[in-house]
């Protein structure tokens, strides 16, 4: 994803601005339905995987099964759909996971749109730019903070929890959220023939 990042930002820039700046909703086509459905697939993969994860062996448990499990989940729901699927945020933990051009401007926005009341559940952003002779689908949608994950992404977590973040993730820097803040999105683009 990152290296198509400065191409899509150069090319898409000027006609992005403009659609962000409406919060109103995207246009529901083939693309987003699919992005939808991918996107609900994904969330529920991983969310298995940290619920399971936490009732057997809790947050320590739960951190190292995110840390071996996030990226594979994200490998094998891009392979049997055709499309680029993944997580980014303002605030990443995992450092792959840093955010491009065209997601850093649509996280901007999603956290303008939330400070102007909008919903985060109903909240998306979806976008077709050129990059190169290509035509790319790009749909973000954002991650709202829910209780269970300021466990290992609040303000105030133990030291265990804190050790065992650093030992993973040395350059963390996804902490300090509130239950309602943005956590980060999922990201997923696909080539359009």
């Amino acid at each position: 994803m990152k290296s198509m990042s400065m191409k899509v930002f150069l090319v898409s820039t000027l006609s992005i601005l403009p659609l962000l700046a409406n919060s109103g909703e995207i246009a529901t086509n083939s693309d987003t339905l699919a992005a939808r459905s991918l996107v609900k697939a994904f969330g529920s993969d991983l969310k298995h995987v940290l619920k399971t994860s936490m009732k057997s062996g809790g947050p320590i448990k739960a951190l190292d099964q995110c840390h071996i499990q996030a990226g594979p989940i994200a490998q094998e729901n891009s392979l049997s759909s055709g499309w680029e699927i993944g997580r980014t945020s303002l605030k990443v933990r995992n450092e792959n996971n840093a955010s491009d051009e065209w997601e850093m401007t649509t996280l901007l926005q999603f956290e303008k749109r939330k400070a102007a009341g909008e919903n985060l559940k109903t909240m998306e952003y979806a976008e077709t730019v050129k990059v190169g002779d290509k035509k790319v689908y790009r749909y973000m949608k954002p991650i709202p903070t829910a209780g269970l994950c300021v466990t290992c992404h609040g303000g105030e977590m133990s030291e265990e929890i804190t050790k065992k973040i650093k030992s993973l993730y040395p350059n963390d820097q996804a902490t300090g959220f509130m239950v309602g803040d943005i956590r980060g999105a999922f990201t997923l683009q696909k080539i359009i023939k």
